[in-house]
């Protein structure tokens, strides 16, 4: 009987990302213009203009945009759960289309029958928005063995919650990756409460980075509050999955700041709680820092956000403006004929 395997391989541990002042004052634009966004449909589901389910990224935005800021459009394939505007602007995507979609407009990207939680951009790689918790990781693990298949070079980064990291399709997923080598980032989003219970009352082991070890998939933890942390370690899982070394994950260690949807008052944790988290390790305020040590003024991050809200107040016009698609659309894209 062989002995197990004791030496294996691991990607090196991940450094902060080097940014310049141009490339981190990027990155503060985008996770900038996510919180204003979502904050703004927020406002829009409160005068019931968007309906059905509608989860927030507030405090998450350094997540998507450290990780999809070293992806390629076209190249890479992106899917997620139903937590998904945020990572749709990541990957520039017109927040006019995605605030069309939330309040079912035809100019919406899927327009508008898909909602907060359905939706897909084929031309940008981005394959939902899922309502289904861990759905999604399956699904990623195919388009990451389309990118095997086809040999074109593609990476897919598969999000999923730490709600959706005990279900059981996720560790089929893993191993049939693992098997076939497939060139597949799993983003464990942890903002520590799933729908409304801790980590520490659900997971019997909260450290999810090493969930795929017994599949021998490696993990890295990371502060997902800090967009440079999580940039840094974007490069070293698609690096190691670029080599042919098979699925990596990356736990990333975050907060949300709303519940877990429009309708869960999150009662589960106490004001303070969120409120300090708010005030020592905020994404936005942690960049704002940075940039501060760079030379970026006060009235230079002042000039930035009136300029981000002004493009979503324009969103939210074009959503409020254009028309509902027509009574026709319910019959179409339902099924595919044959002939």
């Amino acid at each position: 009987m062989s002995s197990p395997e004791t030496n294996r391989e691991r990607p090196p541990e991940p450094e902060r990302y080097k940014a310049s002042r141009d490339e981190l004052l990027d990155l503060y634009k985008q996770m900038l213009l996510i919180r204003r966004f979502e904050e703004r449909a927020g406002q829009l589901y409160g005068l019931g203009l968007i309906g059905g389910f509608c989860h927030l990224y507030i405090g998450q935005e350094a997540i998507a945009v450290g990780l999809q800021s070293a992806m390629t459009v076209g190249k890479d394939s992106v899917i997620t759960g139903y937590r998904d505007h945020g990572h749709m602007l990541a990957y520039g995507i017109d927040p006019k289309v995605i605030m069309a979609e939330l309040t079912g407009r035809a100019a919406g990207i899927s327009k508008g029958k898909g909602g907060s939680m359905h939706m897909f951009s084929v031309e940008h790689g981005f394959y939902g928005g899922h309502g289904i918790v861990g759905a999604q990781v399956p699904l990623g693990t195919g388009l990451a063995f389309k990118h095997s298949y086809a040999e074109d070079g593609g990476v897919c980064l598969t999000y999923l919650g730490d709600g959706a990291a005990n279900q059981g399709q996720v560790y089929e997923a893993f191993n049939m990756a693992k098997l076939w080598r497939l060139p597949v980032i799993y983003a464990i989003e942890n903002n520590q409460y799933a729908m409304g219970t801790s980590v520490a009352r659900s997971h019997s082991e909260p450290d999810l980075y090493k969930r795929g070890e017994s599949f021998r998939i490696p993990g890295i933890q990371v502060d997902g509050m800090d967009v440079l942390a999580v940039r840094g370690a974007a490069q070293v899982a698609l690096d190691w999955v670029r080599g042919g070394k098979g699925p990596i994950i990356l736990e990333l260690k975050t907060y949300r700041y709303r519940g877990h949807s429009m309708s869960d008052p999150a009662k589960y944790r106490t004001r303070e709680e969120v409120q300090e988290f708010r005030e020592r390790n905020d994404p936005i305020g942690n960049a704002a820092r940075d940039l501060a040590e760079l030379g970026v003024g006060e009235d230079e991050l002042k000039a930035i956000d009136k300029q981000i809200k002004d493009i979503v107040v324009e969103a939210a016009k074009f959503a409020e403006d254009t028309p509902l698609p027509d009574p026709s659309e319910l019959h179409t894209d339902v099924l595919v004929g044959s002939d």
